[in-house]
């Protein structure tokens, strides 16, 4: 969100937070708790009744906001409510079979969306400047989802991992799940700080 509002025409830092509001409700809130209510992958004991309740309170109260900014704005702000509001749902209860919950949907809605939602709140209109930084942010998100999905399938469904990495030299190493999941992990929280990092930076720069 950061980055797409600063590489508008002017950075609206009231529009900014209100997208991140909005974003924080939808995604942050509804998009996990519809995520954990299809098949509890975080093994939590929170009653399926509040899980909807939290999805669809988080998720009104994010489209509410998007209508209103689309009013307040721009009317092309409405496509983007729609998606989202289309894709949340699709995309954590797999929907339609599971179509809409792969590495290419997560990327647009994770990564590009985001973006462009921002830029388009800020600017009032699309440029390119706006897609390559969503094209940038689409493949980040889709590094951090084949990342995760190796780390998430080890520790959920893994009941234990055997074998050695045997080294040309003669020597070998045990090969177990903490030996799998170190490498993916620390790249998942590298580039998790490095977007945070960059979205401040360009926030920072723009209000200096």
């Amino acid at each position: 969100m950061a980055i797409g509002a600063s590489l508008a025409p002017e950075l609206e830092t009231e529009r900014l937070l209100w997208t991140l509001l909005a974003f924080a409700l939808a995604l942050g809130v509804g998009a996990h708790a519809l995520d954990e209510l299809n098949g509890r992958p975080l093994g939590t004991e929170i009653p399926a009744g509040v899980l909807v309740a939290l999805a669809a309170g988080a998720t009104a109260a994010a489209v509410t906001i998007g209508i209103g900014a689309a009013l307040a704005w721009t009317p092309w702000l409405l496509a983007f409510v729609a998606f989202g509001a289309f894709v949340l749902p699709a995309y954590n209860l797999e929907l339609l079979g599971g179509r809409f919950h792969n590495d290419v949907w997560f990327a647009l809605a994770w990564g590009a969306f985001p973006v462009l939602t921002a830029y388009v709140a800020a600017a009032e209109r699309l440029a390119a400047p706006a897609l390559l930084a969503a094209a940038a942010a689409g493949l980040l998100s889709a590094a951090q989802r084949i990342l995760s999905t190796e780390v998430r399938t080890v520790r959920r469904r893994a009941a234990r991992v055997e074998g050695a990495v045997l080294y040309r030299d003669g020597s070998q190493e045990p090969l177990g799940a903490d030996r799998l999941l170190w490498a993916p992990e620390r790249a998942l929280k590298a580039l998790a700080a490095a977007v945070v990092a960059l979205g401040a930076a360009l926030v920072v720069f723009r209000l200096a």
